[in-house]
């Protein structure tokens, strides 16, 4: 069977010290991206699992160069269906986004049908 990850939304942070890292829009969204890749590889997911992100911007008008980096993370021909919104974002960060992903069985294990919410 196969099972289903939310990841909780997720931003800019140091993953040992869960500080900020602020940054341009562009770096705040590759740390952002590297820390849901980081939760999808502990549950046996691949980036390509991730079939929905919800994105959230604290200004639209850096929607350019976040979707230049966003591409650059998800390079599949059919990358994850996404919304993106501008709001009001804690701690000063640019960037907060959830993925859904749907882990297929590998390796001859399947996985448990129940979702599985994780957050940092």
């Amino acid at each position: 069977m196969d099972g289903w990850l939310f990841v909780s939304g997720q931003g800019p942070l140091d993953m040992t010290t869960k500080a900020v890292v602020s940054g341009t829009i562009a770096e705040e969204t590759q740390l952002t991206l590297d820390n849901i890749g980081v939760i999808l590889e502990q549950a046996g997911c691949t980036r390509d699992d991730v079939v929905k992100c919800t994105c959230y911007l604290a200004d639209l008008r850096d929607f350019a160069e976040f979707d230049k980096a966003y591409g650059e993370y998800f390079k599949s021909d059919v990358p994850p269906a996404r919304a993106t919104l501008q709001a009001g974002l804690l701690n000063g960060i640019k960037v907060e986004i959830d993925a859904i992903a749907r882990c297929p069985e590998r390796n001859g294990e399947s996985n448990d049908s129940t979702p599985t919410l994780v957050a940092l």
